[in-house]
This record gives C-alpha cells, structure tokens and sequence, in this order.
C-alpha cells in the first residue's frame, strides 16, 4: 500500500474544499461502508491510516469520480456538483484497448491511466463545460466506440483509488497510476460520433463486412443470431450473450450490437416490414446507448446495410441458383 501515491491521486483529481464520497466494500462477507467527507479529511494521515488498515483486512477502496454538493449525505445522482471527469472501465482485452485508446484520433490524451487489476484498467479525462446529459452520452460513446463497461456510464460511478489493494482475487493487486496528460478538456476534444458515423469500428482493423468464407466464427455468429431471432429471443439480451462469446474481438459490444440489429433490419425487411419501421425499430433499440441524431443515422446506415445484403442474396439466387441455394433458408 502506497498512501503518498493515493494523495498525490486525489489532489490531482479534486479542488481544495470540495465534498468527495469514499466507499469501502468487501466481498466476503459482503458489506459496504461510505463516507461523505471534505477533501482535506480524506488527505489527513489519520483518515489515510485508517484507509490502510481497512484495505489491509480486506475492504476495496473507491471515490466518486466527480465532486458531491456541500452538505451531501449520499452519492445519488442528483448529489453530484459537477463534472470533472470523463471515464471508461475495461474489464477485457485492456492492453490492445488502451492501446488503440492511445493511437485514436478522436479522443485526447487521457488524464490518468489506472491499472486495476491485470489487463484491467480505468481511464480519465480532466474535463470541464459539460453539462450532465453531455457527460453521459459521452460516456456511453466511449464504452461503444472502445469496448468499455458499458454499465460504467453514470454520472456517480467509483473509482478505484491508487495505493490501494484490489481485494476482489485471491491474490491481491496494487492498484497503480499512471498520468499521461495534464491537460483539461472540452466537449469539442472528443469526435466520437465522427469515430462511429465513419465506421472506424471495430477497432484495430477489424473488418466491418461479414466474411465470405465458410465456417469463419463470424458466419457462425450470423447463422447464430439469425435463429435465435427467428425464434423470437430478445435482442438486448442475445447482444450481451454474442458479446461475451467473442471476448477476442477488439470491440466485443460494438460486434454484437451490429451483427444483431443488420441480423434484425434484414429479417424485418424480408417480413415485409416498412423501411421507416425498421429504422425506428433500431433507433428505439438503442435509445438509451446513443445520442437521437447519432442513433438516428445509425439506423438508417444499418437498414441500408440490410437492404443491400438482400438485394445482393436475391441477385446471386438469380444467376447462380444451386450455389445459393440454401443461402436464403
């Protein structure tokens, strides 16, 4: 345990005077504890102490990532005094996605890097001008375009603080930092609705067609989420269990969510369903992931996807029949 590294964390990420929330947990036997104190009482050597001695038996220990109102008992939503930060939690894949993290174009220079576990990470923005609707969808973009938790999104979410034990494993992890940038940014800093109406993603090269090649996981991932939706399986449900069977791509999410709505606009349309339906379908679908104007086009791009595909299937079946044959079942 290192508390020069967890004060050096907390001065760097809040103002002198300002209301911070500290949470213990533990996981067995599972129990929580929250503290809402001043910024100056966290940085005492006597809270810190008792910090080291809570973690040390076992207690995982977190902050708000933004600052509380004065006077605050809980950390709800509506408790939060400002934005001062962006984040993304990435629970799979972290070395190849903070990599690409680092190469983007789209996003700045993060704040701070913290190493939560092994291959595990929580990255911030210093950020400031965002109103809390700004934050959240922004949030949401990151885990989208960056294979993020996407359940991370709140504008109350913990972090784990630096100098501290993960507690969660058996073996336990330092939580170390890392701070890339000193800079503060703006709304303006972060095109991520350029990163996604581009088709940047998947990340890392992965392609955005679906293979031509027989028994590629892709096509079985297609054959996959064509049955099930022909079967009436939920969609928000079979893009969380596509995205936890293919953990080896760069953006797990991002792959499911798009293999199942052209998966979805294509059996719509092949229904007889109207163009302007599907696209509302889609857009409903994802109302709670994505701004209206970026869902809005997203949709429109994935009908437009679904219809060429149709149109291509239904041309092939016509000049070449017995090779096609079963590509319509």
């Amino acid at each position: 345990m290192n508390t020069t590294m967890t004060h050096d964390f907390l001065t760097r990420c809040f103002l002198p005077g300002e209301t911070v929330a500290v949470l213990l947990r533990k996981e067995n036997p599972a129990s929580t504890n929250q503290r809402i104190v001043r910024l100056e009482q966290v940085l005492s050597p006597r809270y810190l102490a008792w910090l080291r001695y809570e973690n040390h038996n076992g207690a995982n220990v977190y902050v708000a990532a933004n600052p509380l109102l004065p006077g605050s008992r809980k950390r709800m939503k509506d408790c939060i005094a400002t934005v001062r930060h962006l984040y993304l939690d990435i629970d799979v894949d972290g070395e190849n996605r903070i990599a690409a993290l680092r190469e983007s174009e789209n996003v700045p220079v993060p704040t701070v890097i913290l190493s939560t576990s092994p291959d595990k990470y929580q990255v911030l923005w210093r950020v400031e001008g965002f109103d809390f609707d700004q934050q959240e969808g922004t949030l949401k973009l990151l885990a989208i375009a960056f294979g993020g938790d996407s359940a991370c999104t709140d504008r109350n979410r913990v972090l784990r603080v630096p100098g501290f034990r993960n507690c969660k494993y058996d073996s336990a992890h330092l939580v170390t930092v890392e701070y890339p940038c000193n800079a503060i940014y703006h709304p303006d800093d972060f095109r991520l609705k350029d990163l996604l109406l581009d088709s940047v993603l998947p990340l890392r090269g992965a392609a955005r067609t679906y293979p031509t090649s027989k028994d590629t996981h892709s096509e079985q991932d297609w054959a996959w989420v064509i049955r099930q939706l022909s079967l009436g399986e939920d969609a928000a449900k079979l893009t969380l269990v596509l995205a936890s069977r293919r953990s080896d791509k760069p953006n797990p999410l991002y792959y499911a969510q798009r293999t199942i709505d052209i998966a979805s606009a294509r059996l719509s349309l092949l229904d007889g369903m109207a163009i302007e339906d599907v696209i509302a379908m889609l857009e409903r679908r994802r109302s709670t992931e994505l701004p209206l104007a970026l869902g809005s086009t997203r949709a429109r791009e994935i009908t437009a996807t679904a219809q060429r595909m149709i149109t291509r299937q239904r041309f092939a079946s016509i000049h070449h029949p017995k090779e096609n044959h079963n590509a319509t079942a």
